[in-house]
């Protein structure tokens, strides 16, 4: 707290008898400087922070805009390198065929999926096609149909920008809990999990997700993406891969 010291002259001195106030000690002098040196400094800091603020604020409101326009262009068949958020209606779902042996439908009970199956097959680079929404799921073609011999793969989305995807919840299921497939028959195979195995992204075993859990049964493999999103990218770091076989 500072103090004010009244200046008072020789004579006011002699007649009240009181000692003349002593200057202000060198220590006071600089605790003031280094005060006002600190206050500054704060005033600064704060500027600074609020610079950062608008700053970070500006670059994810960018960020925003950049995922909706590209979430519209999906949704608008524009853009289709990013799956539709739109879900498939009632009326599309009832009317989609396929081949009588042919993967039609997924249910997963446990995570009340039901899903549209679509064929899809391999991208440029050699990876599994991804669906063109995130409701629905991808048959690997070249994979196992349902009930036969060796091992049917399917894979799905588990997020977008702005939705949960089909496979969202797929990293909760467990051993025993059952998945449905139906064919274009309308015929169902059942199968139970056997165990989930979670990869890094670029270390999947591909030849364990081509391959049934239990060699003496009719398998289903079904693969999503789980893990954080790498900086930079809108690619997760990890992949989750369910192993079912058939009952």
């Amino acid at each position: 707290m500072n103090r004010c010291y009244t200046y008072r002259p020789q004579g006011a001195l002699a007649q009240s008898g009181k000692r003349p106030a002593k200057p202000a000690q060198k220590g006071k002098t600089l605790f003031g400087v280094l005060s006002l040196f600190f206050s500054i400094a704060a005033i600064a800091v704060l500027i600074a922070g609020g610079f950062f603020s608008l700053r970070d604020l500006k670059s994810n409101n960018t960020t925003n805009q950049k995922a909706a326009k590209l979430v519209y262009e999906a949704n608008h068949n524009i853009n289709h390198s990013v799956p539709s958020t739109i879900a498939p209606t009632k009326s599309t779902f009832d009317s989609y065929t396929v081949g009588a042996s042919q993967p039609r439908y997924i249910f997963i009970p446990k995570l009340g999926v039901q899903a549209i199956v679509r064929p899809l097959g391999l991208t440029d680079s050699g990876q599994l096609e991804a669906p063109y929404n995130v409701y629905d799921t991808g048959w690997f073609s070249s994979s196992a149909k349902p009930g036969q011999p060796g091992a049917m793969v399917v894979d799905g989305h588990v997020s977008s920008w702005t939705t949960h995807g089909v496979f969202y919840g797929l990293k909760t299921l467990g051993a025993g809990d059952s998945i449905k497939v139906e064919r274009g028959d309308s015929s169902q195979v059942e199968y139970k999990v056997v165990k989930t195995i979670t990869y890094d992204a670029n270390y999947v075993d591909m030849q364990a997700v081509l391959s049934p859990v239990d060699k003496s049964k009719p398998g289903l493999n079904l693969i999503t993406c789980t893990g954080t999103v790498a900086p930079g990218t809108s690619e997760f770091n990890k992949r989750i891969v369910v192993f079912a076989a058939q009952e």
